[in-house]
């Protein structure tokens, strides 16, 4: 199979890192530019040093869209689509999009949560990249929603690392805010709930209950963990077995009977779920590395679909374990 031919646009920041750091050592890839305004005639180590030695790339201000088998676009939210209505790719150029801008699948792209969309991600030439805290809550409970389990209002709680936030400083991503320190923000109001409920919407055309979310700010730097509860009367095994079936075919999603923690998932593409039955109540625990999983991992395995590859493919990664 030929090499993929890939630019990445806005890589200066932690998911255009991120993805870098993957595609240098992707077996079918080959890294023709990476973009930045801000960062433009630095060589890579200068912008991200861990990268020294890796590959011999320099960042530019200039979009190359010539030859150009994919792209991907690490954008702030809100600067996709005007990128992408001035600037012009060639018809059969794989765009990937790691913002919010397309994940309600207007302009043809395709929401790309392999788990619940593997075809069509498949044939799709456009692929709209989830957000990292709709992967994690969507993939602790789909398996409930599509049974028809959630009758009630759906509690969710999660905490995100610092990472999450993006690269720019703000005064919640400063050290002295965040070490020691844990809060909320956006009560019930979090951006990722439109895509939640539209995947939800999907998976079982009757709901239609609130997804109550509250997200915390933690005190690490990458991660993302997830509880969800509502009531269910049926059993544990029950839960075990019905989830096991909707992951069965799952390359990164797995199913634990064993207690999960963070460390499992950071620095891998994996999410875990870990179920339990307590007062009359299924609880899902949800894992993942927010920029993994959660960003450029995903987008990778969404590449490595779209373009008939191993999905795992450049995606072998080991977790930090302690």
């Amino acid at each position: 199979m030929k090499t993929i031919r890939t630019g990445i646009v806005g890589a200066a920041g932690y998911t255009g890192g991120e993805l870098v750091r993957l595609l240098v050592h992707h077996p079918q890839v080959e890294l023709v530019w990476i973009h930045s305004n801000s960062q433009k005639g630095k060589k890579l180590e200068e912008v991200h040093p861990d990268l020294i030695g890796d590959a011999s790339l320099v960042f530019t201000d200039q979009v190359d869209s010539k030859n150009l088998d994919l792209v991907f676009l690490c954008l702030p939210h809100g600067e996709a689509r005007p990128f992408l209505e001035k600037q012009s790719f060639a018809e059969k150029t794989v765009i990937i999009d790691l913002s919010t801008d397309f994940r309600d699948e207007s302009n043809g792209f395709v929401y790309g949560l392999p788990e619940t969309n593997k075809d069509q991600i498949q044939q799709a030439l456009k692929i709209a990249n989830p957000g990292c805290f709709a992967t994690c809550i969507q993939l602790a409970v789909a398996p409930a929603i599509k049974q028809g389990w959630v009758q009630d209002n759906l509690h969710v709680s999660g905490i995100t690392g610092s990472t999450g936030a993006g690269k720019s400083l703000s005064a919640t991503t400063h050290f002295s805010h965040r070490n020691q320190n844990v809060s909320v923000y956006k009560l019930f109001t979090h951006q990722h709930l439109k895509e939640i409920n539209q995947t939800f919407g999907k998976l079982n055309t009757g709901f239609d209950q609130q997804v109550l979310f509250v997200p915390y700010r933690g005190n690490f730097t990458r991660g993302i963990w997830v509880t969800a509860y509502f009531p269910f009367e049926g059993s544990l095994e029950e839960a075990y077995q019905v989830y096991g079936d909707f992951y069965q075919n799952a390359a990164y999603t797995h199913v634990s009977k064993n207690d999960i923690d963070l460390k499992q998932v950071v620095n891998t593409n994996k999410c875990l779920v870990h179920l339990k039955k307590e007062a009359g109540q299924l609880v899902a625990y949800a894992a993942i590395d927010n920029l993994l999983k959660g960003a450029s991992g995903q987008a990778v395995q969404n590449m490595n679909l779209a373009f008939g590859l191993e999905e795992k493919a450049g995606l072998q990664l080991k977790s930090v374990a302690f």
